[in-house]
Parts: C-alpha cells; structure tokens; sequence
C-alpha cells in the first residue's frame, strides 16, 4: 500500500509499504478518508524540527472501517468512524479516569503517525491502519457532518476544547485571552470552543495576519501583538505560541486566581516561568497533552451541532494525491481528502 513517509529532514515522499493485518481479534482496519495536519507536522514537514528517525505521516483521522476482529461489537465494516490519535485500551486505571493519552497498556506516548516511540503504529496518510483496540478508541462519525469537517477532532480540535471547557463550566461567562504563534490550530480550535461555551469574552493574540483574520471569523477579538505589554487581566489564558515571549505574556495576562493553560510543548532543559508573581496572584498553571479519546464525543457533537467552525480554521483542503507537496507549505490549518 502507499505511506506518506518522512523519510528525513524536509524530504518527504510516497513509499510502497506492506497493509497492516488484523493481529488480534479486538482490532480494526480503517481507510483513512481526510486526515489534517497537526501542528506538530508542520515543523517536521518543512525541516526546522529535525526527526528523530523516519516515521509514517498523519494523525488526524476520520475513516472508513473495512475490517473488524471477531471480538469488535461496536463498530461494523463500512461504519465512518474518527480515529484519535493516541493508542489507548480503554480498560486499564489510567483509561477508566479518562487519561487515554497516557493509557497503561501500550508504551508511554504511542500514537499514529508520531515518532515518539520505537514501535511504529503507521500513519493515516496511508492506504490502511490498524486499531489495536477497535471498540475502546474508535468514535462513530455524525453522519451529518463531512469527513473533512471532522478529522482534527483526532488531536487538535479536542486539544484545543479541553484548554476551556473544564474551565468555563466551573467560571460560566470567563474572560479568555488565546495567546497564537506556531501553534496556530489548537489555539484558535481553544478560542473557537470559548465562543460556544459562553465566554463573555474572547481575545486572540497574535502577530500573525492569518491567525487574525480567522479569529475575527470566529467570532473573537483579534489583537495585532509581538507578545510585549500587558493585556487584560483574564480569568482564563491559554499559551498556544511556543515562545517564551508568549508563554510570559499569558501569565502576566492571567487574573488572580486565574487559570493559565500551557497545551504545547517546549523544546529544550528548561523554559522560564515567573514562578513568584504565580503565587502571589494564586495563578493554576497546567501543563500537559490532552487525553483526545475521553474528549473526542463532546467535540464531534458539538461540530455536528454547528457550535464549532472548523470549516473556518480549516484554511486549505488539498486533494490526497497533493499531500506530498501541500504538508510542508503554509496554511493555519490543511485537510488532505480522498
């Protein structure tokens, strides 16, 4: 079957590869239908994050399931189904308290179409992949929605839904700044969910045009900034930037007893934080992956609902054969369909 593979840093390129197989009665074969990239990809993608080994692209996915172990009950073949990224087994103690990202039963961070791990699990730029555990991490897809209006809700959307929803249904009407650098699509996904969950406000603060201009379409604020001064203060903030600048810039934005939420990671030993002006303010800082299978039904819902606008945030859709091409060129957020 064909993979789209990172073969090395900036090259990136179809390769023949042998079709996963079921391994164990409790699996799935899906066929990805559109997969988006995330933001982790892009930098891969253009050759400014080197990889660490080579590794099958793609793990936003939406598909169709074409085959099913004799112990799957919950989905059937020809079912459309959104795939999350992280492998996890839906049963052990980690899995049962919703942190599916850090599932017990597989090693630590395994996923689709990441190299993060020594075990490949494939990547859904890809003819074909394989659910280890087909009835715990596949998601049916609304029926009403495209396949390409719900890929992200694999990774990003749901990343960017869990940075607010615990925290407005604790603070209803919260006022939300979403600071925006490389992190592009889970920052905006976190604004656009702050819309529909009735923040009273929602600032989007960004240097870049094309992430203004989709915040405004939202329906938040767009705010022209380089990540110097002072804004707010915010009941909620979120860090989407990758950029110390930005990461300061939230904190000092975030109220007393406010809420800053850092869903990015930071290259490098060590990132400066003001811990003193934290506790004096009494701000809660949290830092972490999100946990996509325990959030995925809320976010499909609420797309097929119309309360999210991931038609807005999803800037280029390209068709499959382009993939090569298109993963390594600008966009806030790219879709590759069939």
């Amino acid at each position: 079957m064909e993979q789209l593979t990172l073969v090395e840093q900036g090259k990136i390129e179809w390769q023949d590869v042998p079709a996963p197989r079921l391994e164990g009665s409790g699996e799935a074969l899906v066929r990805p239908l559109a997969v988006s990239r995330c933001d982790i990809d892009l930098p891969y993608a253009t050759g400014l994050l080197p990889p660490p080994r080579s590794f099958a692209l793609g793990h936003e996915c939406v598909g169709e399931v074409t085959e099913i172990g004799d112990g799957v009950a919950t989905v059937r073949v020809g079912d459309r189904v959104i795939v999350p990224f992280q492998i996890s087994c839906g049963s052990c103690g980690r899995c049962r308290r919703g942190l599916t990202g850090s599932c017990e039963a597989v090693p630590f961070l395994s996923a689709f179409g990441l190299p993060l791990q020594p075990r490949e699990w494939g990547g859904a730029l890809s003819d074909l992949i394989r659910i280890p555990f087909a009835d715990a991490m596949l998601v049916p897809a609304p029926a009403n929605v495209p396949p390409w209006a719900l890929a992200a809700a694999a990774d990003n959307a749901t990343d960017g839904w869990r940075c607010v929803a615990p925290h407005l249904a604790a603070r209803p009407g919260a006022t939300v700044l979403v600071v925006v650098g490389i992190a592009s699509s889970i920052a905006l996904y976190a604004a656009d969910a702050a819309v529909a969950l009735g923040a009273s406000r929602v600032d989007v603060l960004s240097p870049r045009a094309d992430v203004l201009d989709v915040a405004g379409r939202i329906g938040a604020n767009p705010i022209e900034s380089n990540f110097d001064g002072k804004h707010g203060p915010y009941d909620i903030t979120i860090d989407g930037s990758v950029d110390p600048a930005g990461l300061a810039l939230a904190i000092r934005s975030t109220d007393h007893e406010g809420v800053c939420i850092c869903p990015v990671y930071y290259f490098g030993e060590s990132t400066p934080v003001p811990l003193g002006r934290m506790y004096t303010k009494g701000i809660h800082f949290h830092a972490g992956r999100c946990h996509a299978r325990h959030e995925i039904p809320a976010v499909a819902a609420a797309i097929a609902a119309g309360r999210l606008h991931g038609e807005i945030i999803a800037t280029r859709r390209v068709a499959w054969k382009d993939a090569a091409t298109a993963m390594a060129e600008p966009a806030v957020k790219l879709v590759i369909e069939r």
